[in-house]
């Protein structure tokens, strides 16, 4: 099992609850770290900013990424991530509650791993965090660091 952080991009602080929460049901122990914005997602995974000294090179196990964010919206945080080196093969997982097939191409066409909408009945997003967890912190292998 991948033990690393799990980095949670979420504005909303009912669904960076509800998310700790389904976690917490679902057992998955991996360290949340949330950034409010996209602007503290890039300096956390660039090590910059607030997290200035954070050996970049040490990324989370996974990216839940929400779209609609202050700042740096997550569509351009998962191009910048694209573009660089380092978090070009971070396993990034888009969580929002767009249902626009603009966003979900744009984010597909950006990089991203995977699109999943959340679902507004708890029991439901429980079980879609599970799946989560079970499928990317345990079954999927992720990519080598690659060298800077």
């Amino acid at each position: 099992m991948d033990t690393r952080p799990i980095l949670l991009v979420e504005d909303n602080p009912d669904d960076v609850e509800l998310t700790l929460r389904a976690f917490r049901k679902q057992k998955i122990a991996n360290e949340v770290v949330v950034a409010r914005d996209g602007v503290a997602a890039l300096d956390y995974l660039f090590g910059e900013g607030a997290h200035a000294g954070r050996n970049p090179r040490d990324m989370p196990a996974v990216v839940l990424l929400d779209l609609k964010l202050p700042k740096v919206d997550g569509l351009e945080v998962l191009q910048r991530l694209r573009a660089h080196s380092v978090t070009r093969l971070l396993r990034v997982v888009i969580l929002t509650s767009s249902k626009q097939e603009q966003d979900i191409l744009q984010s597909y066409d950006l990089g991203a791993n995977s699109y999943i909408r959340k679902p507004v009945d708890f029991e439901k997003f429980v079980d879609a965090v599970g799946q989560l967890g079970l499928y990317w912190l345990l079954l999927n292998e992720s990519a080598p660091t690659p060298p800077s």
